[in-house]
């Protein structure tokens, strides 16, 4: 996944600092994502949800907000209100790059900033919601007694996630007034709400208010026993797997034209862990899928394995032009049922030396149910020998790799 550093001038004429993550394929929509409150555009959570997004081909900007991570700025002079006005230099950033986003992804009081900057980015087609408190008042119980220094002296320390965060009395005002339900009621755009039924920071009942607070097409998913920031890796790969197949609804997710001798189009595959062997696989914008190894050869065994892939072609295929001859010939072929199975050894091929002199074998078992006579049968058998794949399998392919 490409990352390209970048910066814009924030509501106050700070340098903000962000990150684009671009697909590695065709670029089908742009997202922009708003990290949770005092956190940064870097927290784990932000980080694969948009990978996972540029791997369904949606560019993602995580920015951090004034006064924070790499951002100019002094936070205790920011507000609620002005990370709102962040939001909206930000996507008018992308809009000057003729990326403008189509979706706005919210995290904890960043999923409250994204209702309320929603109005006013014309190109939002789309809002998730993370976490999101639906009163933005709520972030205020994490201050506990500093309060009262705040309004005593403008500012005080508060300890938030371990570390102290200078906090205005400007935000505590400002959050505190602030009201989201006319926004959430006038959104005009599809919203997507995710929440954890244990989020023990911003509790499931704000899902509620913010579902029923919004007009239709809104949807809510449950994040299960995920916590307030997502820090399970699964959890998070979940939340983008959801957010993108969400999107594909309401978004204008059509890739460009494939290239001539490429009918089906471009079959992309992007490195989704660096550690271990886990791909994203995407064609075109309606179907991903994830490839990987067994545990005992180092993968995490989160999707097929590359020849289990190949095998599963070789299946789908044949099952295909079995049911293409029998629905022709109009024989009483009930159900084809194919397993393929392939001799060699996962990823001990490579690291052999030895996978080019070794002979590749698949064993294709094929299960024909239907009142069909013996001719006919013999005869789909035929028939399975000529599917595409198969024939694709039995001679040699030229393949032309380009380094770009």
């Amino acid at each position: 996944m490409p990352t390209e550093r970048l910066t814009f001038t924030g509501h106050d004429g700070s340098t903000l600092a962000a990150r684009l993550d671009l697909p590695d394929g065709p670029h089908l929509a742009t997202a922009l994502f708003a990290h949770c409150f005092t956190c940064s555009k870097d927290i784990p959570a932000a980080r694969r949800i948009a990978a996972r997004l540029a791997g369904a081909g949606i560019a993602v900007l995580r920015f951090d907000f004034t006064g924070l991570g790499h951002s100019e700025g002094e936070f205790a002079n920011t507000s609620f209100s002005s990370n709102v006005d962040d939001l909206v230099l930000a996507a008018k950033a992308l809009a000057e790059r003729n990326m403008a986003p189509s979706l706005l992804i919210g995290h904890s009081l960043g999923g409250a900033a994204v209702l309320g900057a929603a109005g006013g980015i014309d190109s939002v087609k789309g809002v998730v919601t993370i976490g999101a408190p639906y009163d933005p008042g709520h972030v205020t119980h994490n201050f506990g007694d500093a309060l009262d220094k705040i309004a005593a002296e403008g500012a005080a320390e508060v300890m938030l996630g371990g570390r102290p965060i200078r906090i205005g009395q400007g935000f505590v005002e400002d959050v505190k007034a602030e009201t989201l339900t006319g926004k959430i009621a006038t959104l005009h755009r599809a919203l997507l709400i995710l929440h954890a039924p244990r989020d023990a920071t911003v509790g499931i009942e704000n899902a509620g208010e913010i579902f029923s607070a919004a007009k239709h097409p809104k949807s809510f998913v449950t994040l299960d026993n995920a916590d307030h920031l997502i820090t399970d890796p699964d959890d998070a790969e979940y939340a983008a797997e959801v957010i993108a197949a969400w999107a594909t609804r309401y978004l204008d997710l059509k890739p460009p034209a494939p290239p001539p001798g490429a009918p089906e189009g471009i079959v992309c595959v992007s490195e989704a862990d660096p550690d271990g062997f886990l791909q994203d696989i995407n064609s075109g914008p309606d179907h991903h899928v994830l490839a990987d190894e067994p545990l005992a050869y180092g993968g995490s065994n989160r999707g097929m394995s590359p020849y289990g892939f190949l095998s599963a072609g070789l299946g789908a295929c044949t099952s295909m032009t079995i049911r293409m001859y029998a629905r022709r010939k109009g024989w009483p072929l009930d159900h084809v049922q194919v397993a393929v199975s392939h001799d060699k050894v996962h990823a001990q091929d490579a690291e052999s030396g030895g996978g080019q002199a070794q002979a590749d074998t698949f064993k294709r078992v094929i299960n024909l149910t239907g009142d069909l006579n013996d001719e006919q049968r013999q005869k789909l058998l035929e028939i399975a020998d000529k599917c595409p794949v198969h024939r694709t399998l039995e001679q040699s392919s030229t393949i032309i790799t380009e380094a770009v």
